[in-house]
């Protein structure tokens, strides 16, 4: 098994790394230890961002956390402690996707979509979609700062240990278009998709810091 632990306060970042198989492990509750993930894009009129996840956590705890200098939530997957899951793309206020029930330790993929055109945002949990919400936006411009594991109150910052995650990240990408349905299920029965054009797992350039362990990502014994 690989198991990277990084335990420093900050860590040059990695180059172009294809992370096939790995995972993040976010082992505590923390305000400290968080991945970087670089782009260069810097214009978005739509987003698809999917990932996989694995946590025991019943509180409200960040997924994915895009900000810009003008917002600090100009994309933001975040888990309530209800059975909510919140979306906010800057400038837009926020919607909340109710119902959104899972069992605690056990792997899930997540991906959420907006659109500029249409306004309208969705989630879906394990394949299965929310309905479709208003996110009155106007798009999304300025080089983000992408971070895995805490909640941006500020750019690259502000973080709070309770909104932290704690568990396992996998397999994050990100378009800057919204996917069809029929990709999503190739993206959650891992068949062959399209990688993310904005952010790719199999070429990815990230910084770590603080603990957080990249491992091989084995769901079982074989």
């Amino acid at each position: 098994m690989l198991f990277v632990m990084l335990a420093v306060c900050d860590v040059t970042p990695q180059g172009l790394t294809d992370l096939t198989g790995k995972m993040f492990t976010f082992p505590q509750q923390t305000d400290t230890a968080h991945v970087r993930l670089r782009t260069t894009q810097d214009t978005f009129a739509a987003v698809t961002v999917c990932l996989r996840f694995f946590t025991d956590l019943t509180r409200n705890h960040v997924l994915f956390s895009m900000a810009l200098p003008s917002d600090a939530n100009a994309f933001l997957i975040f888990k309530e402690e209800t059975t909510q899951i919140e979306l906010d793309v800057c400038k837009a206020q926020t919607v909340k996707f109710e119902g959104q029930q899972y069992t605690l330790n056990t792997w899930h993929h997540l991906c959420a979509t907006w659109d500029n055109t249409t306004e309208l945002g969705q989630v879906w949990v394990d394949g299965r979609p929310t309905s479709r919400k208003l996110l009155r936006s106007g798009g999304i411009q300025g080089t983000p700062s992408i971070i895995l594991g805490q909640e941006q109150d500020s750019m690259g910052g502000g973080f709070v240990a309770s909104q932290s995650f704690v568990g396992m990240l996998s397999d994050v990408h990100m378009w800057n278009y919204v996917l069809s349905p029929c990709e999503i299920q190739r993206y959650v029965d891992d068949l062959n998709f399209t990688p993310g054009n904005v952010l790719n797992w199999r070429a990815m350039v990230f910084k770590t810091v603080g603990t957080v362990a990249l491992e091989e990502n084995k769901k079982g014994c074989h």
